[in-house]
């Protein structure tokens, strides 16, 4: 809930509250508020944020095969001096109270840690699996070669958390298990003679897994969110892997219909906007499915499908009529007995 200074003064006299302790207690909240600073859509936070995208891509995604002439020792020297000055002057910027560049100082040295380590692999000419080619190749393409450059990618993130609480420490940690959930069905397949059915299965169990370890973290969580980038790429490995499954049956594809079902339910409970984006998307493709295929000569499947809208809109009004009555209800028969499986920050919205 975004409060004004207006809006303030306005609730202290009809609370019969002075205008001299609304200020008062202006002040006290503006101090707050500096002390925990948080990220907003404003000038200074775009800049942060996107200075810091900058950077990560420069020395990532758009790194170009030129850095190879520097070979495995260059490149490891090079990366970890650049890891050691962002470390170093986000400290200096987070003693400051600077917390979010700081943070994101953070967050681009953690994320030299895959380019030092190809560099010392191709140092030392060692792989998981074969030679993946140049670093370019890391983003773009899947090789099971990649998987100890995102272990180190993880170790060094969770090292970076054990001593500065920034939530954006969590994007590389759960960019390389998204990276790691195909890369390491590469490296099974490759060696196991895996189908294609298994690996989806596998990179669906790993995102399943992922979207678990996030929603712990929600769950003991406090007022920081360093679930949303758990929950962000779970989702994009689960649900990729969950769609991109093919099958003639349609007793699945409806399954799938009630997943993604599912995951609009637990955007509703968890308060979380990335599952009605996946689950809409799913359900949109299954509605689709039926349109096309299944019921492609019918002239009444699309009457249908708008009485089917039209009834979610009118309960949709009806719930807002009622609101208070039915919150009311929720909260005496259904919440208690969930209360505990949904997370702080889900509650107190």
């Amino acid at each position: 809930m975004n409060v004004s200074h207006d809006d303030l003064r306005k609730a202290a006299l009809k609370s019969g509250i002075s205008s001299d302790q609304a200020d008062l207690l202006w002040q006290a909240l503006q101090s707050e508020a500096a002390r925990t600073e948080k990220p907003k859509f404003d000038v200074t936070h775009v800049a942060y944020y996107f200075g810091a995208l900058i950077v990560i891509g420069a020395m990532g995604w758009f790194m170009n095969v030129s850095w190879e002439q520097f070979g495995g020792p260059g490149i490891f020297v090079i990366s970890s001096c650049y890891a050691v000055c962002f470390i170093l002057a986000g400290r200096t910027l987070w003693n400051q109270n600077f917390r979010i560049p700081g943070g994101l100082l953070f967050s681009i040295a953690v994320c030299m840690a895959p380019l030092a380590t190809y560099g010392v692999e191709r140092w030392t000419g060692f792989w998981p699996d074969h030679d993946p080619g140049n670093y370019t190749n890391f983003h773009p393409y899947i090789n099971g070669s990649w998987l100890i450059m995102e272990s180190m990618t993880i170790v060094a993130g969770l090292i970076a958390l054990r001593f500065w609480r920034f939530p954006f420490l969590t994007a590389p940690i759960a960019y390389a298990l998204w990276y790691m959930s195909m890369d390491l069905v590469d490296l099974l397949g490759n060696h196991q003679g895996m189908g294609w059915e298994e690996k989806q299965v596998v990179s669906c169990v790993f995102g399943g897994v992922m979207l678990l370890a996030a929603y712990l973290t929600d769950l003991h969580g406090k007022s920081d969110d360093f679930a949303f980038w758990g929950y962000l790429f779970g989702l994009m490995a689960f649900w990729g892997s969950l769609t991109s499954m093919d099958s003639d049956s349609e007793l699945n594809k409806f399954i799938y219909c009630l997943i993604n079902l599912g995951l609009i339910v637990c955007s509703l409970l968890l308060r979380r906007r990335v599952f009605i984006v996946f689950g809409s998307l799913g359900v949109f493709g299954y509605l689709g499915h039926l349109a096309y295929r299944v019921f492609a000569d019918s002239i009444l499947f699309p009457f249908i499908l708008s009485i089917l809208g039209i009834g979610i809109i009118f309960a949709g009004l009806q719930y807002q009529r009622r609101r208070k009555a039915i919150d009311q209800h929720l909260r005496k028969s259904i919440l208690p007995r969930l209360r505990a499986a949904i997370p702080a920050r889900a509650l107190a919205e």
